[in-house]
């Protein structure tokens, strides 16, 4: 019986922690890490057992802190938003407390597993811990600020990518593709919101989305889209302009959707992320 209740909890934080967004997470590590490759003379150093740890962390622990406390938060609006309902996972009251211990049990051992030589790994890791808490838990709640919402969610992808990068090096990235980076992932959220718009105003919850509405937040969006594929010029060349072209179609396409439609259109937005960041990745390793 203790098997079983263990084999559900186990099931149960899987779905919790998202498997389809794993990528999310998991991605800029991989970039991050890819990046130092041009400045390190053994590559070898990626086999370092750190590097694997935190491999493992933003697989799965990360989303599970993430998406725990996005769930625990956000109950009141899920519950009346059938995104959450249908297509991820309602989390009821009852599950709250058994979500927060799984939170620290799942982090706690990492952080004391960060090399205390390295203040640029420390800041960054904490600087993930901090955005990707305060996006949904009180008392800043970024996603219920507009503006601070995009920050916040494109915070964590950023300070992921960044802590990969210190692991290796011992500082910090340079700012530009920082901003290049910080440009797509806001335009990522701000387009993810948008399905949202209908829920979030019904449980009156303010977001970029709802403050500036579907089509002001769509051409908002293909034109971070562009400026961060400008950015992405200076590393990757004409790949980053291809890149661009699905995005700016996606946008076109839902310029005039129903909020129907775009959530159809939406369950197709991960794939073409997880695509690009494959092709991003491999531009980077094979420079």
């Amino acid at each position: 019986i203790n098997n079983c209740k263990l084999n559900m909890t186990l099931k149960r934080l899987l779905k919790i922690s998202r498997p389809r967004f794993w990528i999310y997470e998991l991605g800029p590590y991989l970039l991050g890490l890819a990046a130092t490759l041009p400045l390190i003379e053994n590559p070898e150093v990626l086999l370092d057992a750190r590097i694997i740890a935190f491999f493992i962390y933003f697989i799965f622990s990360a989303n599970i802190l993430i998406y725990g406390i996005n769930d625990i938060f956000d109950y009141e609006t899920d519950k009346l938003n059938p995104k959450k309902v249908a297509y991820e996972s309602l989390l009821m009251p009852t599950e709250h407390k058994y979500v927060w211990i799984a939170v620290l049990v799942t982090t706690i051992p990492f952080i004391l597993f960060l090399d205390l030589s390295n203040v640029y790994s420390i800041i960054s890791f904490f600087a993930f811990i901090f955005f990707a808490s305060f996006y949904s838990a009180t008392p800043i709640r970024a996603k219920t600020k507009p503006g601070l919402d995009m920050f916040f969610s494109a915070g964590h992808y950023i300070a992921t990518g960044v802590f990969a990068f210190s692991l290796i090096q011992n500082s910090f990235p340079s700012i530009v593709p920082i901003i290049g980076g910080m440009l797509w992932a806001m335009s990522m959220h701000a387009y993810s919101a948008v399905p949202d718009i209908d829920a979030d105003k019904a449980s009156g919850i303010a977001t970029i989305a709802t403050v500036l509405r579907v089509k002001p937040t769509i051409i908002m969006c293909a034109i971070f889209y562009s400026i961060s594929a400008i950015v992405g010029y200076i590393y990757f060349g004409i790949t980053a302009f291809l890149l661009l072209i699905p995005y700016l179609v996606l946008m076109t396409i839902s310029f005039n959707c129903s909020q129907e439609k775009l959530f159809k259109i939406y369950t197709y937005f991960p794939r073409l992320n997880t695509i690009t960041g494959m092709i991003v990745f491999f531009s980077i390793l094979f420079k």
